[in-house]
């Protein structure tokens, strides 16, 4: 067995899912100005296996999977059925223990910035530049989520579109170093490429952006490599801690799935060395889709193996294992990674494919 198939192996940043009312109001919006156009599946179903964070009772819900040809992660749009999912009870503020804001990757910033503000998107604060001196803006969707714009260095695919797909996060964390326990220690975002504290001004318009903070930029010193890897491309974690107040848990008093940033989610090869290394690290698996040794969870169009682990503050952090995937959904076209050597990524002809997915909006 090839050294690299003795470990598990993180190939990108799947997507991250986002809780809403409405999911295909909050689609077309994702689609119109984030180019989240691609539908990689849709699935009307009963997250069964979320009991430790849905009240412990099985719940209904819709979902889809939304990507951007460009390159990046994707959105997984998540709305309830039959229970109207709940707000914060108080305004999230940057700090604030979970995802506070998802990274989107741009190719040209200032473009991206005359783009969106022609079309009237609201951009708090306006253009500013981060603490590693690179311009970047923030975008607030209808539905109170906050986006972070920021100029990407890798690409799959031109697509005539401003940007592309999910880049990373932004996360508050009551601790930086017992963080990275998990986010370098377990995510391989090892590299640090700015670590500062004090006041910043690029957080001014955000809400409780005034206040004095540790910051630190992670990306991933290895390549990743293997199945949708390329299109996935390089990523970075942002973690933040608030020095001057005590932070909420975003989603103090509220479920999974209810509105907000809920997971980020990472596509891997080989869960069961994962579940090993997580559980030795101190941070088991909370969730495992497994039921059945060997059986895939169904999610409609695609299949895999999926489990979650917390941070230190629990947010939570899902892993899936690919199964199958829909290419040309119109023809029944999918593909079997199980068949596939985990250790090569798939041509690029084939997940381009994927583009005839596109849904009309």
């Amino acid at each position: 067995m090839s050294e690299l198939n003795k470990s598990k192996r993180i190939t990108g940043i799947q997507q991250i899912g986002i809780g809403v009312s409405n999911m295909h109001e909050a689609w077309k919006w994702y689609a119109k100005v984030f180019g989240m156009d691609v539908r990689v599946f849709e699935d009307d179903a009963v997250a069964e296996l979320m009991l430790p964070y849905t009240g412990g009772e099985p719940r209904k819900r819709h979902a889809g999977l939304a990507v951007n040809m460009q390159g990046g992660g994707g959105f997984e749009i998540w709305q309830y059925k039959g229970r109207i999912p709940e707000a914060p009870a108080f305004t999230i503020q940057i700090g604030d223990l979970g995802i506070f804001a998802a990274k989107v990757k741009s190719k040209n910033i200032r473009k991206s910035y005359e783009e969106l503000s022609a079309a009237g998107i609201n951009m708090p604060g306006g253009l500013c530049t981060g603490p590693d001196g690179k311009e970047h803006f923030f975008v607030e969707d209808p539905y109170h989520n906050i986006f972070d714009v920021v100029e990407g260095d890798s690409w799959f695919y031109d697509d005539h579109k401003h940007g592309g797909g999910t880049y990373g996060a932004i996360i508050g964390v009551s601790n930086i170093d017992r963080a990275l326990e998990v986010y370098s220690g377990i995510l391989g975002y090892d590299h640090p490429e700015y670590d500062k504290t004090g006041v910043f001004e690029d957080l001014q318009s955000i809400p409780g952006g005034v206040g004095k903070f540790r910051r630190i930029l992670l990306s991933h010193s290895e390549k990743r490599t293997g199945g949708f890897s390329r299109m996935f491309g390089e990523t970075k974690i942002e973690l933040i801690q608030a020095l001057d107040r005590k932070p909420e848990k975003i989603f103090k008093n509220r479920l999974w799935g209810d509105l907000g940033f809920i997971h980020l989610c990472f596509d891997i090869q080989r869960m069961d060395l994962l579940k090993t290394e997580c559980s030795q690290k101190g941070f088991p698996f909370t969730v495992d889709s497994n039921v059945n040794p060997g059986e895939s969870f169904d999610m409609g169009e695609a299949a895999g193996h999926f489990t979650y682990i917390e941070d230190p503050d629990g947010t939570l952090i899902e892993f899936v294992e690919t199964h199958r995937v829909p290419i040309l959904k119109k023809l029944g076209i999918s593909i079997n990674m199980t068949k596939r050597d985990p250790l090569k990524n798939l041509p690029d002809w084939l997940i381009k494919a994927m583009r005839f997915n596109r849904f009309k909006q």
